[in-house]
């Protein structure tokens, strides 16, 4: 956000204090408050003195706000110098608000844009005759309208550089302008023509009417009564848990169904084929398997070497396998005794 700051001092008034009129509107706004939230005032009181100023805030407009409000200066100051709705600088008697975000860009803000660098000068400079001046702002919400200008307290929209060219003059002349659309738009209808909701039968009221018959004749019939949950059965019968992968209608024989019709829980039959060692599943390995060694990893396990700093004996013949010897080939395999202590027991039964 750019810094923003108060005009030169060479541009300051003298001094600056409210009209009578604005004195009792002054008055009036601070009376909506209780006793000591005047301060809330502030923002309607900088904008009046704004509109007496000529359209901007000099430093001793803003003084003068303070000391009605009986707040400090600095405090006034801070709100005014916030918010880009007050302008710190003298400003033209037309002041324009160019907008130049993505709708109005779209639809030809640049050709305007160029018409006020070019009639009037850069953005914040005054036209020598004092008539204009203009600054870019963000969107001002009549995208539908683009491209678009704020001048003064008006909207002036669907504007074209021939249009805006002839707007601009008539400001100057002092003609009567037309604000709004430019072309005869009627607030944001479509673009040129209407092809959209031209049935005359949407305005006379006939397609309500139609409906309303519908219902009316729905009403004299009487309600409807939905058929049962029986009636729907029987009308779509459908199988119990059809993604089970179960046959419809199988009947499952379990122990409780046997005892239910009065068979033994199990069959005969089948506890005979079940204690029958001719039917007996047995697992014999594969031929080509049968002779085949076990098979030995290739990776060594090295054992910790001794450590004589300790104490510990250290054999004469190395005991860890060499690297990369399998342990089936090793000339001597560690299983750890090595390293536990010999345990001496005396007569007492003692442990050392």
């Amino acid at each position: 956000m750019a810094v923003r700051k108060l005009a030169p001092e060479e541009l300051q008034p003298k001094s600056f204090a409210f009209s009578p009129e604005n004195e009792a509107f002054a008055d009036q706004q601070i009376a909506k408050y209780p006793p000591g939230r005047q301060a809330s005032a502030v923002i309607a009181l900088l904008w009046r003195a704004q509109e007496q100023a000529g359209g901007w805030l000099p430093r001793k407009a803003i003084e003068a706000v303070a000391a009605k409000l009986d707040m400090a200066p600095i405090r006034v100051m801070e709100v005014a110098t916030f918010y880009t709705m007050f302008n710190l600088e003298p400003v033209g008697k037309y002041f324009i608000q160019f907008c130049g975000t993505t709708p109005c860009a779209l639809r030809g803000a640049g050709e305007i844009k160029k018409v006020l660098q070019a009639r009037v000068g850069d953005s914040g400079h005054v036209s020598a005759d004092g008539n204009f001046s203009w600054l870019e702002v963000e969107c001002l919400g009549a995208c539908c309208n683009a491209p678009m200008v704020q001048i003064n307290d008006d909207y002036y929209e669907d504007l074209t550089p021939q249009n805006f060219e002839k707007l601009l003059n008539d400001l100057a002349a002092g003609r009567p302008v037309k604000t709004g659309s430019q072309i005869g738009r009627r607030t944001s209808e479509p673009y040129e023509a209407v092809n959209t909701l031209q049935d005359p039968s949407l305005y006379d009221g006939s397609v309500v009417g139609a409906w309303r018959k519908r219902f009316e004749e729905t009403a004299q019939e009487g309600p409807t009564e939905a058929p049962g949950l029986e009636q729907r059965a029987a009308e779509n019968p459908r199988a119990g848990k059809p993604d089970s992968g179960r046959a419809i209608g199988r009947v499952i024989e379990t122990p409780a169904n046997r005892v239910a019709e009065g068979k033994p829980p199990i069959d005969e039959k089948d506890r005979a084929d079940a204690a029958s060692k001719d039917r007996a599943t047995a697992v014999e390995p594969r031929k080509d398997e049968a002779d085949k060694p076990a098979p030995q990893s290739s990776k060594s396990y090295v054992a910790m070497p001794s450590k004589p700093e300790e104490g510990a004996p250290v054999a004469e013949s190395p005991t860890t396998p060499i690297a990369g010897t399998p342990p089936s080939h090793a000339e001597t395999r560690r299983d750890g005794s090595e390293s536990k202590p010999d345990v001496v027991v005396d007569k007492d039964n003692k442990t050392s």
